[in-house]
């Protein structure tokens, strides 16, 4: 059971990464990142960070590696945010 519920855990943080891949895609479509709430990116990274230092810590590789999955993934949505917010139009 222990391993049924590791590899549900697992799967869940894949899934959680891969949820900010059309956020990312929409940027680059749209070269614009309006209406995207920085701050709100910037807690989530923090939120990962702390996920994959815990992780680290108790020696809990799904843990660990399934945030930094995470980690990248809205990672890269917060810098094309920075970087397009700079390019928008006035």
């Amino acid at each position: 059971m222990k391993d049924i519920v590791t590899l549900f855990f697992g799967l869940g943080m894949v899934f959680n990464a891969s949820l900010f891949i059309p956020q990312a895609l929409r940027i680059v479509q749209t070269k614009s990142s309006k209406n995207l709430s920085l701050i709100t990116f910037l807690g989530f990274n923090f939120i990962q960070l702390n996920g994959v230092l815990y992780g680290y810590y108790r020696n809990d590789l799904v843990l660990m590696y399934g945030n930094l999955i995470s980690f990248m993934s809205c990672a890269s949505v917060t810098i094309l945010a920075i970087i397009y917010r700079g390019k928008e139009p006035r």
